[in-house]
């Protein structure tokens, strides 16, 4: 068997398997995510779990952006953005689904590399505000298998 040449029934077993990652991690994020900015702010193990949850939540999008492109056999990308924009190119997804993970792409990148100036308020707010985001794309992926 080939390793670099993965049929369609694994590369939606992996593609299920993200996807019920991504369920998780929102069940863990709502289960956690405090009630107001205040109590974000006051408690470091909040802010850093939530971070962490936000990182691994974003990272799970982009496995199943690599796995769909290595799907399509679009070429080899030469990073996170050239994946997300050659599935755009090539009508995999749609332009507001890499809208949406071009921001969070970002947006992961400001929480891993400036972890100790990352800002409380927009990164509360995203918890608060755009997690919904996750679910838009978990179902957009769903409706593609």
């Amino acid at each position: 068997m080939n390793i670099w040449n993965i049929s369609k029934m694994e590369q939606e077993k992996r593609l299920l398997s993200k996807i019920e990652e991504i369920n998780d991690y929102l069940g863990e994020l709502n289960s956690i995510k405090p009630d107001s900015l205040e109590i974000y702010k006051d408690s470091t193990e909040k802010r850093r779990a939530c971070e962490r949850l936000l990182q691994i939540l974003i990272e799970s999008v982009i496995d199943i952006c690599y796995i769909v492109h290595k799907g399509k056999n679009i070429g080899i990308p030469k990073d996170d953005d050239s994946v997300i924009n050659n599935l755009y190119k090539n009508k995999a997804i749609t332009k507001e689904i890499k809208n949406i993970i071009s921001e969070l792409n970002g947006f992961r990148n400001i929480i891993v590399h400036k972890y100790g100036t990352v800002d409380d308020e927009l990164v509360f707010e995203n918890i608060k505000e755009n997690l919904q985001d996750f679910e838009k794309i978990r179902d957009f992926f769903i409706k593609q298998i």
